[in-house]
């Protein structure tokens, strides 16, 4: 999970302007109900929506030592607070976590495969590894649980960023390379392939702020690194579809309510068409488009603004704004002119309240159902994150999880908000969060 520029900055190094509403720009021209029967009065979601939970490989499996994330948590001059070390012990506790996801009544699992583990050098193949991955995605569907698997979730083996990484060209092949054998393993298990989550966040962090490995700041480089990972998608989605032909194939992309403030139209247009829209023009053809949001950016004439007056800051740094959803599953359906059926992979918070949590998640869902009621084509929802886990550069101070981890024992303990969730996603209607008074 991440956000895009400003807010994670901010968080780390810790002007308020009135701000504008909620844009209208993107109600649908044509409308084309993905789910037919949604109305703006109904709290149902339509028949066949998809609910489910995720996480990701580096934050949950622990001891992925041999990944660019790895060396950078422990590098002298680190930004991480902290590094991952066993995370959540998921690499040996993963039936503990499919267990959470089952009694919770989730028909989906979305995580990510570490590609340092099966690929740990250039060409070398740990069948192991690839073995480990096959019984999870097996367990999952004995427990009726779809697996959507990720190809690459923010980290890269040590030995592909020793060759240049992600600012060479040539990286697109080595990724499509071991998209497609990997594929070739578990094509038959798979529910869903995700070939890249947001590409745009590691190519702005890691190439632009400096904040991600390799910890550089060059706008040259970052809109390279941009064209190598739309190369490498685009590769991937053709590998995937070779390897194991009928599973679904697309991205996961960041996307944040943009909003112009006193005359900041020209900066907003700027920062969707790098953090955004170079990336959804790649997904024409694609199976769906895994749209993640978590909250907006202001922008003035000058640049980035900070947190509105009297709106509450979460301890990433940005705005609690769960309305984000809502207007940016608008701007996808509309870039992409409604070409590609959208899907949720990632919306969440990072809070210690979990009254905030279901708060925060309800008034998302409201806008997801106001989306369809409009034809767009919205398939399902994905809660980030099953549980508290490894989050990036903060380490594990936010909590996102609907499930507690102890970091000594390693237990897991849901939370309320997970039994209100499940109970959403069993009957496939908001239902209000149980009162906290």
């Amino acid at each position: 999970m991440f956000t895009s520029m400003g807010s994670m900055s901010r968080s780390l190094t810790r002007s308020s302007r009135a701000s504008v509403g909620t844009p209208e720009r993107y109600r649908p021209r044509s409308v084309r109900l993905g789910f037919p029967g949604v109305t703006s009065e109904t709290d149902a979601f339509p028949a066949g929506f998809e609910w489910g939970t995720a996480t990701a490989a580096h934050q949950i499996e622990g001891g992925n030592w041999n990944n660019d994330w790895w060396a950078w948590e422990h590098a002298p001059d680190t930004p991480c607070a902290e590094p991952s070390g066993d995370a959540c012990d998921s690499w040996q506790r993963w039936e503990d976590d499919h267990a959470l996801v089952s009694d919770l009544g989730l028909g989906g699992y979305r995580f990510s495969v570490e590609w340092s583990r099966i690929e740990p050098e250039e060409g070398e193949w740990s069948h192991a590894a690839v073995a480990h991955y096959r019984r999870q995605c097996e367990a999952l569907r004995a427990r009726g649980v779809e697996p959507t698997v990720t190809f690459h979730h923010f980290t890269t083996p040590r030995w592909v960023a020793a060759q240049g990484g992600w600012e060479d060209p040539a990286t697109a092949d080595r990724f499509a390379a071991f998209c497609g054998r990997l594929a070739g393993s578990l094509g038959d298990v798979i529910g869903r392939a995700c070939t890249i989550n947001e590409p745009n966040i590691v190519a702005t962090m890691g190439w632009l702020l400096g904040l991600f490995p390799p910890g550089k700041s060059d706008r040259d480089l970052r809109l390279r690194v941009n064209d190598v990972f739309v190369d490498a998608h685009r590769k991937a989605v053709d590998a995937i579809r070779a390897a194991a032909p009928g599973v679904p194939v697309g991205l996961s992309l960041s996307m944040t309510e943009y909003q112009a403030v006193d005359g900041g139209e020209e900066r907003r247009a700027r920062m969707e068409r790098a953090m955004e829209d170079v990336f959804l023009d790649a997904t024409d053809g694609d199976d769906f488009l895994g749209v993640q949001v978590y909250t907006r950016q202001r922008l003035g004439p000058d640049g980035l603004l900070g947190p509105e007056a009297g709106v509450p800051v979460l301890p990433m740094g940005y705005e609690y704004w769960p309305q984000a959803l809502e207007a940016c599953l608008r701007r996808a359906w509309s870039v992409t002119a409604g070409r590609v059926p959208l899907l949720v992979t990632e919306n969440g918070i990072g809070t210690d309240d979990d009254a905030q949590r279901m708060a925060y998640v309800e008034t998302a869902l409201r806008g997801v159902l106001g989306c369809l009621a409009d034809g767009v084509d919205v398939r399902g929802y994905t809660y980030w994150s099953l549980l508290d886990n490894f989050e990036w550069a903060l380490g594990y101070r936010p909590r996102f999880g609907l499930a507690a981890v102890d970091r000594q024992t390693f237990a897991r303990t849901p939370k309320p908000s997970a039994a209100w969730f499940g109970s959403v996603a069993r009957s496939n209607r908001l239902v209000p969060p149980p009162s906290t008074s």
